[in-house]
């Protein structure tokens, strides 16, 4: 991957099932270093874009890259620069949340030692009566911090959200955006999915609005005030009833 090459890039995808067109010449850059939220309502193409970049998705046009890598024709090569949390964390019930670390980082060919996984925890906020408690019983907000540490430590240069936030409690949703940001501020791209306005305009340094298959607004986050929300959930509402129509 040349420096010029952003680690997420997307240009003119085109996705279609059957005669019906999911993306539309879809195009979507998110640099090292910063978060984009990909905002739209339930058909526009969200979960399409991040199943193109994982590489379940083949598109019919255009072209996708993961650090340069096609995950179309290296999907392997793909996916060990991608840390993917989806909407529901899948790790394993009947294991502790070390032994759930040192597992899904084995599997990603990395090995690291008890010390190492509960010093990520402890940064990421786990308390340390959870480390070795199973799985099963924890919250949802938990089940993200081990996910999170684990995406640390694997140091990969890409993070995709699938809505990361649903079903969070505010002080929760609070906490998940501090870990997203220390991921960011390690010059990660992070590419979060999400139907959370707030939430993304907290942590986003962008927010992209899918309509039909296409970016119909991208808006960059500046000054103290970051975005105009009451302009940002009436253009939202307004994308949402467009594609309800």
């Amino acid at each position: 991957m040349t420096a010029s090459v952003p680690p997420i890039l997307i240009e003119q995808l085109v996705v279609s099932y059957g005669t019906h067109r999911v993306l539309d010449a879809l195009t979507l850059a998110v640099p090292a270093g910063s978060i984009t939220a990909l905002l739209g309502g339930n058909g526009a193409g969200k979960s399409t874009t991040l199943g193109a970049l994982l590489g379940f998705v083949r598109p019919g046009s255009g072209n996708v890259t993961v650090c340069g890598i096609d995950p179309g024709r290296d999907v392997d090569g793909a996916r060990r620069r991608i840390a993917y949390l989806p909407e529901n964390v899948a790790l394993y019930e009947h294991l502790s949340a070390v032994e759930n670390a040192q597992y899904l980082l084995a599997l990603s060919g990395d090995r690291w030692d008890r010390r190492a996984v509960t010093d990520a925890f402890a940064a990421k906020g786990l308390q340390e009566r959870a480390w070795d408690l199973r799985l099963g019983g924890f919250s949802k907000g938990m089940r993200q911090k081990v996910a999170i540490a684990v995406a640390l430590l694997r140091a990969v240069p890409v993070l995709l959200l699938d809505e990361p936030t649903s079903g969070l409690n505010p002080r929760a949703t609070a906490d998940f955006n501090a870990l997203v940001s220390s991921v960011r501020d390690r010059g990660t791209a992070v590419l979060m999915v999400t139907h959370d306005l707030l939430s993304a305009a907290d942590v986003a340094d962008r927010m992209a609005f899918l309509e039909a298959g296409r970016i119909a607004e991208d808006v960059v986050a500046s000054g103290p005030e970051r975005f105009d929300v009451r302009a940002l959930h009436a253009r939202f509402a307004l994308g949402g009833e467009r594609l309800a129509a």
